[in-house]
């Protein structure tokens, strides 16, 4: 997920096993002394101290959010997780730190950049070049991209991991773990250290490039007969674990289509609706994080980039299988078939009751509107989206109705919410039911 950094400063990253240990340690010390400190006024003034309003003063929030965002890696990709999983049960304190999180996009500073591009490619790294950028111009939880050219006038866009990450994932996490349950903000009914085992697995995938090249080739070899789907190329030769050279490819923000006449929009909110029905149904590899600036759109030749593959995730048989059951039911408004095929998915994996299952499947049924519209439905008009959101949204607040989902369904359902988001915001018009009467039959 690249963020802007029009705003952004330069911080260096912790980049040993025991600096970015002290840095947790550090904060911890903090973040402890901030609660004594703000304990002993409140009994000064006759109050009785509340350990998770001591623990979440804004002073504390400040300081959790801005060295959570220094470390990058692990620190943010639990935030971002966290935010899918359980969004709607955090209490706002800690929604505000995940959500700074978010939005933080600090870089490396110059020295620190040099020494990793030295480590990579050597002290000649720049004879590989005819001109490389030093400032970023994208930032992200595990590395930042710089533009640079070829003396063949190509220009690349390089991804240029933080030193240091790979090597502490799991001891981060671990960390993180740690101060959030010091922080007792976490509900009891978020299956925590899953979500963390989880976390750990889908930062390691991150942080290898040469597997996240291998993905960009697959799905160059996916589209290759689909004119109106782009994917970067991959410059072999000067990527490796650390570092990933791909082609630039210029585009307008996908958000910026929303301008575009209706048939633009259209067009847009179609074509990523039927990749994310080939992904999950056909390709059984989807590429979860719908952040926009994952896509581009050019208008002159009616494409649309696909950029960052990080995030993308194996689908098993049997989860493709259930999803593509649970949307024929939902199709046919059959609500005993959309459990069943939800419990193929892994939704019931512990004991839930008849009225928990009703209650989910009023949320597929939801989601699936769109399979049974007749004709183009209109996403801005129909408020889907909002409405999912505050469906998802009741059902959490209710303890005995809540249940995780299996892991990859948490994404498969964070991509689909974030295309139904981008649908409204372009004022899009989709026939989604023909769009899947196309795997119908497959």
């Amino acid at each position: 997920m690249n963020k802007s950094l029009d705003n952004a400063t330069a911080s260096k990253v912790p980049s040993g096993r025991l600096s970015r240990l002290t840095t947790f340690g550090g904060l911890a010390s903090r973040l402890a002394g901030n609660m004594i400190k703000e304990g002993v006024k409140q009994y000064s003034r006759g109050q009785s101290p509340n350990l998770k309003q001591l623990a979440m003063t804004p002073n504390n929030i400040a300081q959790l959010a801005e060295k959570l965002a220094k470390l990058r890696g692990a620190a943010m990709k639990v935030g971002q997780m966290l935010s899918m999983d359980a969004g709607e049960l955090l209490p706002p304190e800690l929604s505000d730190v995940l959500a700074r999180l978010r939005s933080d996009a600090n870089f490396m500073p110059h020295k620190q950049l040099l020494t990793v591009l030295k480590h990579n490619w050597g002290d000649s790294w720049l004879d590989h070049f005819a001109q490389f950028e030093l400032r970023p111009f994208a930032a992200a939880s595990i590395g930042q991209v710089h533009l640079a050219y070829l003396d063949t006038g190509e220009k690349l866009a390089v991804k240029i991991q933080y030193p240091g990450i790979k090597n502490s994932i799991d001891s981060d996490i671990d960390n993180v773990a740690l101060l959030l349950k010091m922080s007792g903000l976490i509900p009891d009914n978020v299956k925590l250290d899953n979500l963390l085992a989880q976390a750990k697995k889908q930062l390691h995938h991150e942080a290898d490039y040469v597997y996240e090249a291998q993905l960009l080739y697959q799905y160059q070899h996916w589209i290759a007969e689909q004119p109106h789907l782009v994917v970067p190329k991959v410059y072999t030769h000067l990527s490796n674990d650390n570092i990933l050279c791909m082609e630039y490819l210029a585009g307008q923000p996908i958000e910026s289509v929303a301008l575009l006449p209706q048939a633009d929009r259209d067009f847009v909110a179609t074509e990523l609706l039927r990749l994310f029905l080939d992904e999950l149904l056909t390709y059984k590899l989807v590429q979860t994080d719908p952040n926009y600036g994952n896509f581009l759109y050019q208008a002159d030749h009616k494409r649309i980039v696909l950029l960052d593959f990080g995030a993308t995730r194996a689908i098993s048989n049997n989860m493709s299988a259930g999803y593509k059951a649970l949307m024929n039911a939902a199709q046919q408004n059959d609500r005993a078939q959309i459990i069943n095929a939800a419990e193929k998915i892994g939704f019931f994996q512990d004991n839930i009751s008849p009225t928990q299952q009703a209650a989910i499947a009023d949320i597929f049924m939801l989601a699936c509107e769109p399979l049974r519209y007749n004709g183009a439905y209109d996403f801005a008009a129909s408020q889907l989206a909002k409405r999912v959101t505050q469906a998802a949204k009741v059902m959490s607040t209710q303890q005995e109705h809540w249940h995780t989902p299996p892991m990859d369904a948490i994404f498969v359902h964070r991509k689909l919410a974030g295309i139904y988001l981008l649908a409204a915001k372009l004022n899009a018009k989709v026939d989604v039911a023909a769009l899947f009467t196309d795997h119908q039959d497959h």
